[in-house]
């Protein structure tokens, strides 16, 4: 009985709130599941859908991990770690999550450019050196396993948004600095909610210059 691993993140480039990282493992047997509940990759379907979806994905894993990344935590490797950026943090949660679910096999979505140096970095980070790694951009389109675990991971990204937003009590959208309602909310409202931002994000950063421009103006 082979473990089959998939590995995703979902809240990557937002401004506002976690990233969110999954593991699902599965029997190799039981891919065909997966692609009987028609998983692809999360941004590929409905939120209505991925709601359906994630329960189901979690009867037919063998084992999943779910790691929750606030935005401290975030800026504090960006910002503290000059050697540190957010594709080698996701790599090193993403070895974590595999050595807690321990598969036979995992499959990554990899984020950087360079596969084989992503690759490496994970296997040195691995207490199974034996276990078998795959790394590919856009496994979440290729591999049902790794459409799960992107899907798994959306779902709980978006539901931490939707507790921010109670939060502070109203829209700001997506978290995302292209997002109109998320640019209108940093403008107006982030000095208000510091704790919810990543100050490390060239959107914060430029805002917080632009106010302290103004003030020195102002004097």
């Amino acid at each position: 009985m082979a473990l089959i691993c998939g590995v995703d993140e979902a809240g990557k480039g937002p401004a506002i709130g976690p990233m969110v990282m999954c593991g699902v493992v599965v029997k190799e047997e039981d891919i065909s599941k997966l692609k009987a509940l028609g998983v692809k990759d999360s941004k590929l379907l409905t939120p209505r859908t991925r709601e359906r979806m994630f329960n189901e994905i979690k009867k037919i894993a063998y084992k999943h991990k779910i790691v929750k990344i606030p935005p401290k935590e975030i800026d504090d490797i960006i910002l503290n770690r000059k050697t540190m950026n957010l594709n080698w943090l996701e790599a090193l949660t993403s070895a974590d999550i595999i050595n807690a679910l321990k598969p036979d096999k995992a499959i990554l979505d990899c984020p950087s450019p360079n596969l084989l140096a992503y690759k490496k970095y994970v296997r040195n980070l691995l207490d199974n050196k034996k276990i078998k790694l795959v790394s590919e951009h856009k496994a979440d389109l290729k591999y049902p396993v790794v459409s799960a675990a992107s899907i798994l991971a959306k779902v709980t990204r978006d539901r931490e948004i939707e507790k921010l937003k109670k939060k502070v009590g109203m829209d700001f959208g997506s978290g995302y600095p292209s997002d109109p309602n998320t640019v209108h909310f940093l403008k107006m409202h982030s000095e208000k909610f510091p704790e919810i931002l990543r100050h490390s994000w060239k959107t914060i950063k430029n805002l917080k210059a632009k106010r302290c421009q103004s003030k020195i103006d102002s004097f």
